[in-house]
């Protein structure tokens, strides 16, 4: 059975004590819906407000990782060095990482082999551009995405992956795809699961929609039948908008 998740993306946002001000209005807020709340800070807060965390119904997820266990890696970090400080799950592909890192199907696929490798699970990011979406090519974009990053695992690896779907021109824009656009993509990605694993990993996959979820907007998506949450950007890095999305459900 798939679960609902709101997922707050805080990118390269906050520093320290800015971060400690939305950890204490965040614990502040009032949870009404079943939805799993994860925050992903940046690295260099990620201990932090793991510690202050805690004892709170908030998990803390990474934005990023490397595919290498460790090794001359400038800059970077590993599964295991997450995992050293309690952070089970990463966020994987987000598509400010394929743009401004040429980060590439081929590599992410490592990625995630490598978070799995090491019990981690993964938030899988993937998504069309405007041009593939004006030309009609949306739906082949998104699966080629998906089956080169992940159609080499077995089935039972899904357990640990959550999917994504982040259309490139609805972040940070203002605009949003229609809530019937999100339901016709997502019907479209569990569809192109279950031809390859079968009903059962597609029916039990959590498909997130990322690309600008508002508290205004948030409860009509969060309503279609094949969307299980959101992957928030903006809107995460206030606590009452974020909590009026997770409570959107």
């Amino acid at each position: 059975m798939r679960k609902h998740i709101v997922a707050g993306n805080w990118k390269m946002n906050n520093d320290l004590s800015q971060t400690a001000a939305l950890i204490s209005d965040l614990k502040e807020q009032e949870k009404t819906s079943d939805a799993e709340v994860m925050i992903a800070p940046s690295f260099t807060n990620l201990w932090h407000t793991f510690e202050s965390t805690r004892e709170d119904d908030i998990e803390v997820v990474a934005q990023n990782m490397h595919f290498a266990e460790n090794g001359a890696y400038t800059g970077e970090v590993s599964a295991r060095m997450l995992k050293s400080i309690g952070i089970r799950t990463v966020i994987l592909g987000h598509s400010e990482r394929r743009a401004y890192y040429n980060e590439t199907d081929e590599s992410l696929a490592k990625k995630v082999d490598t978070a799995l490798a090491n019990e981690m699970r993964v938030i899988f990011c993937f998504g069309e551009e405007l041009a593939d979406r004006k030309a009609g090519n949306e739906e082949s974009v998104v699966e080629g995405q998906i089956k080169n990053a992940l159609f080499h695992l077995p089935a039972d690896a899904f357990t640990n992956i959550v999917l994504a779907y982040e259309p490139v021109w609805a972040i940070g824009t203002g605009e949003t795809a229609s809530p019937g656009q999100a339901q016709d993509m997502h019907a479209f990605i569990r569809k192109t699961l279950e031809n390859k694993y079968g009903h059962q990993v597609a029916d039990d996959m959590t498909i997130l929609y990322g690309g600008s979820v508002k508290p205004g907007n948030a409860k009509e998506i969060f309503g279609k039948p094949d969307v299980d949450g959101g992957l928030i950007g903006g809107a995460a890095l206030n606590a009452d908008d974020f909590y009026a999305i997770v409570n959107a459900f």
